[in-house]
């Protein structure tokens, strides 16, 4: 949830975390901070964004060649200067700098007040520090030495990075649950939450595991595991160009990846997928696919956009497959003793890789014999690392908080899996295959369409913006998409939605419709077309405010609606990946209009590494 910077080498560390604090805010916008060592201890933090932390130092000392920055998502403790990392230990030698949460830090805070230690924050970061220096004290041993004994004994998830003034050459690092990758240059190091911040200055990398330390160097990595045994760290070569992770002209990091979708969902399908043969080439489907195609069920594990996307999933690979499939929350499934049976499937959909509940969910399943697939966005994330195999998304970097391009992307890579298994099962004949791999194939392009009606949304924005609720309907596969767009709006314009099938519309949200209600049909051409037209004469015959998304040469249901947006014809099994685009843009100028930060939306962080 937080975003970790840290820098060892022979050029100022200062300019080097600031900026890559900058790429991280995505991560976290409550506060920010930084720590540098010069001759000795400096420590600079502010509330709010990386740009007042920049203000505020303006004028001061930030030489240095040893540094550590952070980006906080606030957990324990309100967002203030206090609260802000890096902090201090009580006797000024140690920073500190945390992603994650220290379950059990209370009855350690308590032993350290005893002892006689104070507390200038409310964060069990500061709880950790203190103990880390207070086992180096009692034990007389070093600050890696304390930090594997204290790491022994706390509960919960973290990245840590520590700097100790009278140890100025060395940044010590440790992660559980919460990740960090540490670039590798020519006699200098990068630590960071993501590779984001690095790729301007290394492609070499190496990702550490759970339950590592790292003691680095200028010049030296040396991993650990907690007993205190190294470990031969693995260089991996990052694929991504620093372009991915600028805004390219666009206002907004939102816009722009709203917009890249036809490039990205591409992407996905290049190298994979020939139309006109019917081939699909998914090495790490293929490996397993005997295993998916006799499976008892399918579970789908995720988390906000990525659930949604399971969602759709659950229709398709049923539909095509005849396999069961239950789309669960990580977050409930972690906790409720699930039965899994030995050979279930378990897909885990992630953006980044790092999603704490989905993480854990899979290590369940893993321990029960379940067979788990990662789709998923980050290459050498942990997620990838736990999976027996799976699939990578390409759809790069996404920086806004609110998910676009991953959604579409998941569903390219998931439909690619179903129709690979059901053709592999005969659970489909060859024509229909073909007609849904040629319908995928044009999907890029018919994004691209979508995107034309940009400045049609962006009015339609205007002219709803001031709008207290919204509804949102759908049936069918269009359900997700209609739970997608509520969610989007509810992220990026802080406008109350909630998305319904348009079925149970009359089960009770109907009584919210007045004249004053947008109701958002998701309306396209499919089997479920004339129940949903139903739906839009119950809203129109209350007053209500239909905007739909609709097929082209639809011609009822513009007579039932105040506004209309138009995406092309598509199959409804490949259709949720246009009819979300509308969505996407329409809550994107809905935040634009109000004047919010819609890549930075309050409350939320990008990737979600704590419960």
């Amino acid at each position: 949830m937080c975003g970790i910077v840290g820098y060892i080498g022979s050029r100022e560390a200062y300019p080097v975390i600031i900026k890559g604090l900058k790429r991280l805010e995505y991560r976290g916008y409550d506060s920010a901070g930084i720590a540098l060592l010069n001759g000795g201890l400096k420590v600079y933090k502010k509330k709010d964004k990386v740009a007042d932390l920049e203000e505020s130092v303006i004028g001061k000392d930030i030489s240095g060649t040893t540094g550590i920055g952070h980006t906080r998502w606030a957990t324990h403790g309100e967002p203030s200067d206090r609260n802000a990392h890096p902090h201090v230990s009580n006797s000024g030698n140690i920073a500190m700098i945390h992603n994650g949460i220290i379950e059990n830090y209370a009855s350690i805070k308590n032993e350290l007040i005893k002892k006689g230690y104070t507390f200038s924050s409310d964060t069990d970061t500061e709880v950790l520090l203190n103990f880390i220096e207070d086992i180096k004290k009692n034990n007389e041993g070093t600050l890696e030495e304390a930090l594997r004994i204290a790491l022994k004994r706390v509960v919960g998830a973290y990245c840590i990075l520590l700097i100790d003034k009278n140890n100025p050459d060395t940044i010590i690092a440790a992660r559980k649950g919460s990740p960090l990758v540490i670039g590798i240059g020519k006699n200098e190091h990068f630590l960071a939450s993501d590779a984001s911040p690095i790729i301007e200055y290394t492609k070499e990398v190496v990702y550490v595991n759970d339950y590592e330390i790292a003691i680095v160097h200028a010049d030296e990595l040396i991993l650990k595991n907690l007993g205190n045994e190294k470990q031969t760290p693995f260089i991996t070569k990052l694929d991504m160009e620093l372009s991915a992770i600028e805004k390219g002209g666009y206002e907004h990091f939102m816009l722009k990846e709203i917009f890249e979708q036809p490039q990205t969902i591409y992407d996905c399908l290049r190298g994979r997928m020939n139309a006109e043969t019917g081939v699909i080439t998914m090495s790490g489907i293929q490996q397993y696919e005997q295993q998916i195609m006799n499976a008892g069920r399918i579970i789908i594990i995720a988390c906000g956009t990525s659930w949604h996307a399971g969602l759709v999933a659950e229709y398709v690979f049923e539909e095509l497959c005849r396999i069961p499939v239950e789309v669960e929350y990580a977050s409930e499934f972690r906790y409720r003793n699930p039965v899994v049976n030995k050979g279930d499937v378990v897909i885990a959909i992630s953006q980044s890789g790092e999603t704490a509940d989905t993480l854990v969910a899979i290590e369940t399943a893993k321990e029960q014999g379940a067979i788990i697939l990662g789709i998923l966005n980050v290459v050498g994330s942990s997620i990838a690392r736990k999976s027996h195999a799976g699939a990578y998304t390409h759809a790069g970097p996404e920086i806004g908080v609110a998910s676009t391009k991953a959604f579409t992307a998941q569903l390219a890579v998931l439909i690619m899996v179903a129709l690979k298994i059901a053709h592999a099962k005969n659970t489909i004949n060859k024509e229909r295959y073909l007609l849904l791999c040629k319908e995928l194939m044009e999907i890029p392009d018919k994004v691209a369409i979508v995107l034309l009606q940009n400045n049609n949304i962006k009015a339609l924005a205007s002219k709803y913006k001031d709008a207290y609720d919204f509804l949102y309907l759908g049936r069918g596969y269009n359900f997700p998409v209609a739970l997608e767009g509520a969610l989007k709006l509810k992220e990026i314009s802080y406008i109350h939605a909630e998305g319904y099938p348009a079925a149970e519309m009359k089960h009770g949200p109907i009584a919210l419709v007045d004249e004053k209600l947008p109701v958002v049909f998701v309306a396209t051409k499919d089997s479920y077309h004339q129940k949903i037209i139903s739906n839009m004469q119950e809203i129109k015959a209350r007053k209500g405010k239909v905007i739909s998304i609709i097929t082209e040469g639809d011609t009822v249901s513009p007579t039932l609606s105040d506004d209309i947006i138009i995406i092309p014809p598509a199959d409804e099994i490949v259709a949720p990946m246009l009819s979300v685009i509308p969505l996407q843009l329409l809550a994107y100028y809905i935040g634009v209009a109000k004047d919010y930060d819609v890549d930075k939306p309050r409350n939320l962080a990008k990737s979600v590494t704590v419960e």
